[in-house]
C-alpha cells in the first residue's frame, strides 16, 4: 500500500536544511558509474571522524540512538522515501544530534557519492525482504549490493545486518558467502543469545513481542 504524502512534506524538508543530502543523479541508469557526484564527507560534518552509514533508516530511531553513544562518529543514513525520511531528519534536530546526516536516495547510486574505502561499518536493519524470486534483486545483500558496498568499505569494514525473515536471511548467508564475505556472530535469535549493545529497531521490537526469532549476522571482506 502506497504512503499517503505527508502535508507540508516540501516545507518540512526545506526546514530540515542540511541534515538531507540529495542524491539526485541526471543520469538514471543504474550501470553509468562515475565520480562526478562524489561528496567531501569530511567538509559536510566539519571533521575527519570515522563515517558508519545504514541503508534504509526508516524514521531514524536507531540511527539516532547510535548516534548519541557515539558522539565521535559520524553517520550517514540512507532512505529512498522523502515521507519518512523527513521524520528521521526532524527527530535528529529536536534531539540535538549533530553527528548524523541523512541521504534521499536510491541505494545503489551510493558509490556515486560516497567516496571509496570511507565506511567503516554499514548496517542493515530489518531491510525489506522481497520475497518473491523475480524480485531477488532488489534485496540489499544480493550480490550487485554487495560489490557496492566493497568499494564503500574501508579496510576492515564490516556490515551488521538483522532481520525477522528466516528465508531472507538464508539468503543472506549465500549472497555473502558466494560474494566474498567471511561472516562472524551470526545469531538464529538475537534476543536470547547474549549479545550486548543491541540497540531495538521499531520494527525488531514489533517483531520481538510478538514471539519472532531476530537473526542477525556480521559480514567481512575476506584477504
Amino acid at each position: 500500500m502506497r504512503m499517503r504524502r505527508k502535508n507540508n512534506l516540501e516545507e518540512r524538508l526545506a526546514a530540515c536544511g542540511d541534515k538531507i543530502l540529495y542524491l539526485d543523479r541526471d543520469v538514471l541508469d543504474f550501470s553509468v558509474k562515475d565520480d562526478r557526484d562524489l561528496l567531501d564527507i569530511a567538509a559536510i560534518f566539519g571533521n575527519d571522524n570515522p563515517v558508519e552509514l545504514e541503508i534504509g533508516c526508516g524514521k531514524g530511531q536507531f540511527i539516532c540512538e547510535l548516534a548519541k553513544r557515539y558522539p565521535d562518529v559520524n553517520y550517514l543514513a540512507v532512505e529512498v522515501s522523502s515521507n519518512v525520511i523527513v521524520d528521521a531528519a526532524e527527530a535528529v534536530i529536536s534531539q540535538g544530534i549533530e553527528n548524523v546526516r541523512f541521504m534521499r536516495g536510491n541505494a545503489r547510486y551510493l558509490d556515486c557519492f560516497i567516496p571509496a574505502g570511507l565506511i567503516r561499518r554499514i548496517y542493515l536493519n530489518f531491510s525489506c525482504p522481497y520475497p518473491k524470486n523475480t524480485y531477488a534483486n532488489h534485496r540489499l545483500t544480493h550480490g550487485e549490493f554487495l560489490e557496492i558496498y566493497k568499494r564503500l568499505l574501508a579496510e576492515g569494514g564490516e556490515i551488521h545486518q538483522k532481520t525477522d525473515n528466516m528465508h531472507f536471511f538464508e539468503f543472506s548467508l549465500e549472497q555473502f558467502s558466494e560474494n566474498g564475505y567471511g561472516l562472524k556472530n551470526i545469531s538464529l535469535d538475537l534476543h536470547n543469545s547474549g549479545f550486548e549493545g543491541n540497540i531495538v529497531t521499531e520494527y525488531e521490537k514489533r517483531f520481538s513481542d510478538m514471539g519472532m526469532p531476530i537473526y542477525r549476522l556480521e559480514a567481512y571482506l575476506r584477504k
